[in-house]
């Protein structure tokens, strides 16, 4: 009886991590893309957030929300390494 309301109080706290996690690096990317245009820096943070979106999916077994962002990751990769070279432009 304690055993099984242990174990699920453990999934219970385990499932609000995941979300958790989820909504941080959901929120991460809506706000590294909003502020794209002041830094290159933004960029490489969409990136990042893009990696762990996509872990995130991979994590509740969602495999084609796993796969765009994944790709979305390596798109905002390869585009952080063309914006860094150019200075960033000041007054946006």
């Amino acid at each position: 009886m304690i055993r099984s309301i242990i174990e699920a109080r453990r999934k219970r706290i385990l499932a609000m991590s995941l979300t958790l996690f989820g909504l941080v690096a959901v929120t991460a990317m809506v706000v590294s893309y909003a502020l794209e245009a002041r830094s290159h820096w933004y960029v490489l943070t969409f990136a990042v957030a893009c990696a762990a979106a996509s872990v995130y999916a991979i994590l509740i077994r969602s495999w084609p929300f796993a796969a765009v962002e994944g790709i979305w990751c390596v798109i905002a990769v390869r585009r952080w390494l063309r914006v860094r070279r150019r200075p960033t432009r000041v007054g946006l």
